[in-house]
């Protein structure tokens, strides 16, 4: 929990890293040994994505990274799992970023003690359901695997023994069989803590529930010590209402941790849905980009020093494990500056204007959260992509919910997305004002566990692997649409 001014700690780090890589190849190239300060860096080092760095730097080597990027070789990649496109990307991943996700969760941690002096999280078991732990030797010296299993190792002696899934049981790969092992098991421990991602902890809480009488069950009667949940991954807002549900009568609280394959950048230091505090010294320098720039020749680049509240920026970051400038994919937003607070919003590449709708993630998270409270109905998963049908352009929101939707409740659910977004977006309500340019959003009901047995047949299960919100990419959409509704018995159908 650093203390520093914002602007005093980065710059630091900027120097620092700079200094340790100036030797590397990617230093020289760059000129590094005659960086100074962060205009001078900015200058020389260009904003890029992963498949410049990729096809530039790292493929020609790979898997044996020596001296590129970043002095030494670089002993771990985390292997992403391809969420809108479904095509992996290794990432380079060092022993310093290993420890600094460690000070990361620590500082997590920290706060929540800060917030809550009586805290008891640590006197009972953690859960945490993340990625696989097995990790593929490319070569003798180098890992391959999910970010999870590269830094299991990181977590402080004093969890020893606390941890579910036990090793035995985070060793198994097949995610339905791990989370049957791990169901009873945790029941049997004094869980205080649960951390993942929000979908895969209500898949794991669907297994508790089974063979059970669950009228009426709350997290309380299966953990009455819980204290603090962690999620992170994907948008909490269309959980957010079954997890208040499953709150009750308990002393829970949920936090949000912002982390990825590339490093931890955030965690909430206060309550839900009040931002994320940037982690500004764990070993990732911070730049941002005003998202409409993004894709021009020179866009402006700004730090912790000049950011400014309210304005959608692409998040790039320099790390210790030498990606530089890297455009991480996410759009961010500031609601604090001191210290810096921020919310993610969406994806660069995964906001929804295939008809000039303009859409962020955000936004459709809110309308469906908004929907779903509306109507009374949990979600469990949900997918949305653009669709052309007798020369009708419309949204089709796939949505699993949990139990059986009223005969109503799809026309009712998709007229108040609709309503939502033409309140909340401008170029959304001009399209559909006169129902021309893009018509009424229609709401596929799912039927239970279509999303989970999608993921299994064409991607994987686990807590690595997210469904994609929004999917750009038709081919996928239609893949995606045509195998989960296959598997319904009968699907309802509404426009908004």
């Amino acid at each position: 929990m650093n203390r520093q001014n914002p602007s005093v700690v980065q710059s630091k780090l900027l120097t620092r890293l700079v200094r340790r890589a100036s030797k590397t190849k990617f230093g020289q190239a760059h000129g590094f040994d005659q960086i100074s300060k962060l205009r001078d860096y900015q200058q020389r080092v260009p904003i890029r994505q992963y498949a410049e760095f990729w096809q530039e730097w790292w493929q020609v080597r790979y898997p044996d990274l020596i001296d590129q990027t970043w002095p030494g070789r670089i002993p771990h990649f985390a292997m992403t799992s391809g969420t809108t496109t479904g095509r992996s990307k290794y990432i380079p991943y060092s022993t310093e970023m290993r420890r600094s996700a460690a000070r990361g969760f620590l500082d997590l941690l920290c706060h929540h003690f800060v917030n809550r002096p009586g805290s008891r999280v640590l006197g009972g078991s953690v859960l945490g359901l993340t990625g696989p732990t097995d990790l593929r030797h490319a070569t003798p010296e180098v890992d391959v695997g999910s970010v999870s299993a590269i830094t299991a190792g990181a977590m402080p002696n004093w969890f020893e023994g606390r941890v579910l899934p036990t090793p035995d049981i985070a060793g198994i790969a097949d995610w339905e069989e791990k989370i049957r092992r791990l169901a009873p098991l945790s029941l049997q421990r004094d869980v205080r803590f649960l951390g993942g991602s929000p979908n895969w902890l209500l898949i794991f809480l669907d297994e508790l529930a089974k063979d059970r009488d669950t009228s009426g069950v709350k997290l309380v009667d299966w953990y009455p010590n819980l204290e603090l949940i962690v999620h992170g991954g994907v948008n909490f807002a269309p959980y957010r209402q079954r997890f208040v549900a499953l709150m009750q009568g308990g002393h829970a609280e949920t936090r949000e941790m912002y982390s990825a394959s590339e490093g931890v950048f955030a965690y909430a230091d206060r309550g839900d849905g009040e931002g994320m505090r940037l982690h500004l010294n764990g070993h990732v320098f911070f730049e941002f980009i005003p998202a409409e720039q993004l894709h021009s020749k020179n866009p402006e680049r700004y730090w912790v020093g000049n950011i400014e509240n309210g304005v959608d920026y692409a998040l790039a970051i320099s790390t210790a494990a030498g990606l530089w400038s890297y455009i991480v994919g996410d759009i961010v937003r500031f609601l604090d500056l001191s210290p810096p607070r921020l919310l993610v919003v969406g994806r660069v590449e995964n906001g929804l204007s295939v008809f000039g709708e303009h859409l962020i993630e955000a936004e459709i998270a809110e309308a469906v959260a908004v929907a779903a409270s509306n109507t009374g109905l949990s979600v469990v998963d949900y997918s949305v992509g653009a669709v052309c049908e007798d020369q009708r352009n419309r949204h089709l929101y796939l949505v699993e919910v949990e139990g059986e939707p009223h005969p109503n409740a799809a026309e009712t659910f998709a007229s108040k997305v609709d309503k939502v977004l033409c309140s909340r977006n401008e170029d959304y309500s001009e399209l559909r004002a006169r129902g021309l340019a893009l018509t009424a959003p229609v709401v596929n009901f799912v039927s239970s566990g279509g999303f989970l047995r999608w993921m299994k047949s064409r991607r994987g299960l686990g807590g690595q692997y997210k469904v994609p919100r929004i999917v750009t990419d038709a081919s996928l959409f239609d893949d995606m649409r045509k195998a989960i509704l296959s598997q319904s018995n009968e699907g309802q159908t509404h426009d908004g």
